[in-house]
């Protein structure tokens, strides 16, 4: 069974279009035909009767002499003239045909010629390459309502993919990065319990090894939140919940007063209204982080300084500390995961960070539509400010 030929959508608008004007064509041959014929009928007839051809009832049985021959003459030029009507307007409708079928054709490409350029465009593309756009023609017709919608539809493609490739990124760094640094409080656990355990163990030993894992746990704890923490930032998995970011930088001021204390530093803060949209959680765990590091990072007696407000069109917070000099090359450094001053990876250490506070400060507030800006102190120390659009009016 032979397989039927599918023609384009240009072929087959050219088709139609040759068809319109072929049916036109005959029709209107026809109707002219028609017309002309019963012109000349009655003009045929007409002459025939000023000629004498046809006699009244009570006449004699003829006319004129060569009236008969006369009627027969017009009879078959009228015939003639029909039949030449005939063949011109056949040979016309065939010229014109065939032009119709070359200007339908021409005519078909012009018109699918923007579905052409949708076709290519979208052939172009791929997931790596979601940027190009299909041109939008003038006027204003269909055509140009597909090329809008497809360009819509492409808008909304790439923002998804886009959103897929930063929640992948999250979890590929969350993997790699758990995978590392879980690395060296495993091994820390397991080498304390094989020395331990190789022999008879004394009760002193054992709690030394007792304490040595339980410092692990905690490293490694503390590491996982973090992590989480970021990886959740990341994503941009964010709920907006209208608050001020002063009460909230309030509240984490009091939790990290006890720690200062204890260090001897002194916690000074000017906490004006900042309204901002964004959850409660993630915002908190910035701040805590932000207040975290200016303590830990500090020099005995020295200070932090904490301020909020809006300024410059946003909503503004600021911390700075009076710690040890940083050199201004470190700075970037600093914001990288499991980094702390000098550029070093952290290692395990009871009293120390797992150098991750700055990353989910600057993920947090990534999430937020905000920014973060570090800049190292003459005096030492650094000073962190981040900014977040406005949201709404003062709480």
């Amino acid at each position: 069974m032979r397989r039927a030929v599918a023609l384009s959508a240009r072929a087959r608008l050219a088709l139609l279009l040759t068809g319109l004007v072929l049916g036109a064509g005959v029709l209107l041959g026809g109707l002219t035909y028609v017309l002309v014929r019963r012109g000349l009928e009655s003009r045929f007839v007409v002459g025939v009767s000023l000629t004498g051809g046809s006699l009244p009832p009570d006449g004699p049985p003829g006319g004129p002499p060569g009236a008969d021959e006369l009627a027969a003459t017009g009879r078959r030029l009228r015939d003639d003239a029909l039949a030449e009507l005939l063949t011109q307007t056949a040979t016309a409708l065939v010229v014109v045909t065939v032009l119709a079928a070359v200007l339908a054709r021409f005519a078909a490409g012009r018109v699918l010629r923007p579905i052409r350029t949708v076709v290519a465009t979208t052939e172009r593309l791929s997931a790596e390459n979601l940027s190009e756009r299909v041109p939008v023609s003038t006027p204003a017709d269909e055509l140009a309502a597909l090329a809008t919608t497809v360009n819509q539809m492409l808008d909304r493609v790439q923002a998804g993919v886009a959103e897929r490739e930063r929640l992948l990124q999250g979890q590929r760094m969350f993997a790699a990065n758990a995978a590392h640094e879980l690395r060296t409080p495993l091994t820390t656990m397991r080498t304390a319990i094989d020395v331990t355990l190789d022999g008879d163990p004394t009760k002193d030993e054992l709690l030394a090894m007792a304490h040595d894992v339980a410092t692990a746990v905690t490293h490694s704890q503390r590491t996982l939140d973090g992590l989480l923490a970021l990886a959740r930032g990341q994503a941009h998995a964010v709920a907006r919940h209208r608050l001020n970011l002063a009460d909230l930088t309030d509240g984490c001021l009091d939790a990290a007063r006890p720690e200062a204390t204890r260090r001897g530093i002194a916690l000074r803060h000017a906490l004006l209204p900042a309204p901002v949209g964004g959850e409660p959680a993630l915002l908190e765990r910035m701040v805590g982080n932000l207040l975290e590091n200016a303590v830990r990072y500090n020099r005995p007696g020295g200070e932090v300084v904490v301020s909020t407000g809006v300024a410059e069109g946003g909503v503004r917070l600021r911390v700075s500390n009076t710690g040890p000099p940083v050199a201004p090359e470190e700075v970037d450094g600093l914001l990288e995961p499991f980094t702390r001053g000098g550029g070093v990876r952290t290692r395990q250490d009871a009293g120390a960070g797992a150098g991750l506070g700055l990353s989910i400060v600057r993920a947090v507030a990534v999430a937020h539509g905000g920014e973060l800006t570090a800049a190292a102190r003459a005096a030492g120390g650094l000073e962190v400010t981040v900014r977040f659009p406005t949201y709404g009016a003062a709480v």
